[in-house]
C-alpha cells in the first residue's frame, strides 16, 4: 500500500474532520491517502476524480498479509461514523477477522444457480432417465425461475422455500409443490455436503396431504384397451403398454429392456440396476404371453433385417439414450381410443398388483415381483385382499351354517 507523502501538508497525517475531507485537494493522478492520527490505520483516500472514501489499512492476524478495506464513500459517510466503524471493524481483526477477506468471499460465493447447475451435473445424471426428466423439468419451471440467478446460497432462508410451495399450492400443484420441496431439501442437503452452507433451509416444511391413488383397470377398461392397442397405427409403441400390463414393471424398466437381459429358455427378464428403483438387478419370471410376445418381436425383427444383429434395445429409439423414451401422447391417444379416462401410465403396475391380490398372491410376493424394496410400499394393496377374504370367511361360514342345521353334523362336531 503506498504511503502518504510526509512533505506535502496537504497529504500528512491529521485528525480528519468533515471540513478536512471536503477541503482535500485531489492528486493529479491516480489516489493518494490521507491517515487519521486518531485511529489506527483509518484513512481517507481521494482519487484523481475528486472522489473520496474512508478506508482501514489492517494486517490480518493469521496470515499477517496486509489489507486495506473501503468503508465508505464521503459524504454518504460522515468522518465520525467512518472512525466509529473503523474502530469496530479493528477490534474484530484484532479477534482474527479479515473483513476484506470475507466480502469477496461473499462476492465470490456461490449462487442458488450454481448449486442448481451443479446438482444437475453431479447429483441428477446419476438418476433414471424419467426420474432425471422429472427434476429437470421441477428445476427449470419453478426452482430456477422462483430463485433467480444471482441469489446466494448462504442467503436462501425457511422463507424462500415456504413461498414456492404455497406458490404452487395456490396455483393448484399441491403435489408438485411437495416434490418441489423434495427437490430443494436434496440439493440444499448437498449444499451442506459441499461446504456452500451449513444448515438446510428446506427441513421443516409442511407438506400438503397426498391420497394414494387407488386406480385401477376394470375387466370392461381392460378388454377396450387390448381392443385399443390392436388398432393403434404404430404397434411396436403398442407392444410396450402390453408388456407393462403382462409384466407389472416400471414404465422406465420396459423403456430401456435389453434383449440380452431376456433369458427365454428359463423364462425370466433380468432387470439391470439401473433402471430398477431399488439400484439392484431384479430378476422376475416372464408369462407365457409376455414370453410369446417378446418372441414374435424378436422374429419379427429378424424377419424384417436378416442382415442385421439384433439391437441393443427391445424398443430401440432415435435419441441420445438409445431407446424410445415419451410415450405419453401415445398412451393420451390409446386411452381416448378406448373410452377410458382418468388412468395413468403407472396405473397399469397398481392395475397388474390388484389381479395379484385378487389371485391369492400375498403382499411378500407382489412385492417381491413389483421390485419393492420397502414393504410399507407393497402395503397400499392391502386392501385388495378384502374380495378373496370376504371368500373365505363366507366359506367358515357356511360350513357353521351346516353344521348347525344338521343335527347328525352337530354330534360328529369335534372341538377345534
Amino acid at each position: 500500500m503506498p504511503a502518504e507523502n510526509m512533505s506535502d501538508p496537504h497529504w500528512g497525517p491529521t485528525h480528519l474532520t468533515d471540513l478536512i475531507v471536503r477541503q482535500q485537494p485531489a492528486p493529479a493522478t491516480g489516489n493518494k491517502l490521507r491517515r487519521d492520527t486518531t485511529e489506527t490505520g483509518f484513512a481517507l483516500r481521494v482519487t484523481a476524480g475528486g472522489a473520496r472514501a474512508f478506508v482501514l489499512n489492517y494486517t490480518t492476524r493469521t496470515t499477517g498479509r496486509e489489507r486495506r478495506f473501503t468503508i465508505g464513500a464521503f459524504p454518504s459517510w460522515s468522518t465520525t461514523a467512518a472512525r466509529q466503524e473503523a474502530r469496530r471493524l479493528r477490534q474484530e481483526i484484532d479477534r482474527g477477522a479479515d473483513p476484506l477477506g470475507d466480502l469477496e468471499d461473499a462476492r465470490t460465493a456461490p449462487t442458488i444457480a450454481e448449486l442448481c447447475d451443479r446438482f444437475e451435473a453431479e447429483h441428477v445424471m446419476r438418476k433414471r432417465a424419467s426420474t432425471a426428466d422429472d427434476y429437470k423439468r421441477m428445476l427449470r419451471l419453478h426452482i430456477r425461475p422462483h430463485f433467480g440467478t444471482h441469489l446466494k446460497v448462504a442467503d436462501v432462508r425457511f422463507e424462500h422455500i415456504d413461498a414456492l410451495h404455497r406458490k404452487l399450492t395456490k396455483a393448484g400443484s399441491p403435489y408438485m409443490a411437495n416434490r418441489c420441496v423434495a427437490v430443494l431439501s436434496k440439493m440444499f442437503s448437498l449444499a451442506v455436503r459441499w461446504r456452500m452452507r451449513d444448515d438446510n433451509p428446506a427441513k421443516g416444511i409442511e407438506k400438503n396431504y397426498e391420497s394414494k391413488r387407488k386406480r385401477y383397470l376394470s375387466a370392461d377398461e381392460l378388454t377396450r384397451l387390448i381392443s385399443a392397442l390392436a388398432g393403434y397405427g404404430d404397434q411396436q409403441i403398442a407392444n410396450i403398454f402390453r408388456l407393462l400390463l403382462l409384466s407389472g414393471a416400471r414404465r422406465g424398466e420396459v423403456l430401456a429392456m435389453e434383449w440380452g437381459a431376456l433369458d427365454f429358455s428359463a423364462g425370466v427378464w433380468t432387470k439391470p440396476d439401473s433402471t430398477t428403483k431399488q439400484r439392484t438387478d431384479h430378476v422376475v419370471p416372464l408369462s407365457a404371453p409376455a414370453r410369446q410376445l417378446l418372441s414374435k418381436m424378436q422374429a419379427e425383427y429378424i424377419r424384417l433385417h436378416p442382415q442385421k444383429p439384433l439391437p441393443q434395445y427391445v424398443f430401440p429409439g432415435s435419441g441420445a439414450l438409445g431407446h424410445v423414451v415419451e410415450v405419453k401422447k401415445a398412451w393420451r391417444a390409446i386411452t381416448k381410443a378406448a373410452g377410458i379416462t382418468g388412468l395413468r401410465i403407472h396405473d397399469i403396475r397398481h392395475s397388474f398388483a390388484s389381479q395379484l391380490a385378487s389371485g391369492g398372491a400375498s403382499l411378500p410376493l407382489i412385492g417381491a415381483l413389483l421390485g419393492h424394496s420397502n414393504p410399507a410400499t407393497t402395503h397400499r394393496y392391502a386392501h385388495l385382499f378384502d374380495d378373496p377374504q370376504r371368500a373365505a370367511v363366507e366359506r367358515v361360514g357356511a360350513i357353521v351354517t351346516a353344521a348347525g342345521s344338521n343335527p347328525a353334523a352337530r354330534s360328529n362336531t369335534k372341538e377345534v
